[in-house]
């Protein structure tokens, strides 16, 4: 995997800062001095979240025949979790300092530090490697004992395993097919790092695509066809191709339940990392959980006359990690006016700010007037519309570029008195151009898309 830079690095800090500062990711309980591995998003955080989610749903749920949504509940029945390995097997390797007691991954120590034993941040002794379950254990109800136990899902995946059935007989569906869920997943991370890369508490976009066994050509090309759409997406969200990475995962780096497993890393600002997965599960999870609960999780194909429990290939989505990735392939820095400036390039689709609308000057009522009705014209088609009348024109065009607003459109005294339309600014050439009133929905319509 590549190494980052040291001006990569600076680009890191520089995001964290922007971030805060124009309101898309604050520390989690920041005013209590925060807790780590927790992020929140701002508004303009959860509007660029929200538009990567609309995009998902999309093209992986509402644009297909095959696929079922759910939104399973948070909290299981801990025998979920004992059916699917996680009580015994959901866990990382654990060192700590005997002298300043600080706790580290012993897989993500310098090779040098870990044979010598020796804490990388004092110099002390390091003590044996232990297992560390990094699932969050949680009591049900008022009892203490063991059957009060549950926890927060580590993975939205389990969920969709437990309704299998639940689709089978609501909605009859016919191999192959989904299931498809977004929602929050919860794991206590020993060293969470690089800002919202690795968290304990993190939001997944999951796929349970269930396939015949028994055609095994056709599982490998569902398994190439599911990798290709995720490809796809990537390019939706406007990210470089040449940061992307296919990366054929070796038998030995495997989960224990995958026949076949492809990640796609990306280059973020600290090095070549994991940002999207794929993996062939399988008849493991039905299989386990028919076994726990007794209840049986098999597919009967009409056609044939035949039972069987189908394999299932998961393609999941880091949302938080697409988020990063979004950010960091966005900051641009370029020379405007003898200026250095600072602009987001966000893709039109994710960009939480589609169009900025100003008056040119403030103190007028009647550029005000003008500036409102078309704010409110806009706002109603494209939704992400804000109207912005704070300071000079070149501090507003500033302000929008560091947000990644793609299009501002200034209303001055020539729309008014001569009707010669309303001035067009693109963010990313600070180029200009004059479009008619009449044609201005249909002109950012097309540059939208």
């Amino acid at each position: 995997m590549s190494k980052p830079e040291s001006n990569q690095e600076s680009l890191m800090e520089t995001l964290i800062g922007l971030s805060k500062r124009r309101g898309f990711i604050f520390q989690g309980s920041e005013i209590y001095g925060g807790l780590a591995g927790t992020w929140d998003y701002g508004p303009l955080g959860v509007a660029l979240k929200n538009n990567v989610k609309k995009i998902w749903w999309q093209r992986f749920v509402d644009g297909r025949e095959d696929m079922y949504g759910v939104d399973a509940a948070i909290l299981m029945n801990q025998r979920t979790w004992e059916a699917s390995g996680h009580v015994a097997g959901f866990s990382d390797p654990l060192v700590e300092c005997k002298k300043c007691h600080h706790r580290f991954r012993a897989d993500q120590l310098d090779p040098e530090l870990a044979a010598a034993k020796k804490c990388p941040d004092c110099g002390g002794a390091l003590g044996d490697v232990k297992q560390f379950n990094m699932m969050f254990k949680t009591q049900i109800g008022a009892g203490e004992d063991s059957a009060a136990v549950s926890y927060l899902r580590p993975e939205t995946a389990q969920g969709m395993f437990v309704n299998f059935k639940n689709i089978l007989d609501s909605q009859h569906p016919k191999l192959p097919f989904g299931m498809a869920q977004i929602g929050k997943a919860f794991r206590n991370e020993i060293a969470p790092r690089d800002f919202i890369f690795r968290a304990r508490e993190f939001e997944q976009m999951e796929i349970e695509y269930f396939v015949d066994p028994r055609d095994e050509k056709k599982v490998n090309e569902t398994f190439d066809a599911l990798f290709e759409e995720q490809q796809k997406f990537l390019t939706v969200l406007g990210l470089d191709p040449k940061k992307i990475h296919k990366i054929e995962v070796p038998a030995s780096d495997r989960a224990h339940y995958s026949k076949r497993s492809v990640d796609t890393e990306y280059d973020f600002p600290f090095g070549q990392k994991e940002l999207l997965g794929i993996a062939y599960r399988t008849d493991f999870d039905l299989k386990a959980h028919t076994t726990m609960s007794g209840v049986d999780l098999s597919y009967f194909d009409e056609e044939t006359k035949t039972r069987f429990i189908p394999h299932c290939i998961e393609p999941t989505f880091g949302l938080d990690r697409l988020i990063l990735a979004v950010l960091s392939n966005a900051y641009t820095e370029d020379d405007m006016g003898g200026e250095k400036r600072v602009f987001m390039k966000f893709a039109p689709a994710v960009a939480p700010v589609k169009i900025a609308v100003f008056p040119l000057l403030k103190n007028k009522p009647e550029l005000i007037k003008k500036a409102r009705e078309i704010y409110a014209s806009l706002k109603k088609e494209f939704g992400a519309v804000e109207f912005d009348d704070n300071g000079n024109i070149g501090k507003r065009y500033r302000r929008q570029d560091e947000i990644g607003t793609p299009f501002c459109v200034t209303i001055d005294f020539d729309t008014i008195e001569k009707g010669e339309g309303v001035t067009i600014r693109h963010r990313d050439t600070g180029t200009q151009e004059r479009v008619s009133e009449a044609n201005l929905l249909d002109f950012l319509t097309k540059k939208m898309s």
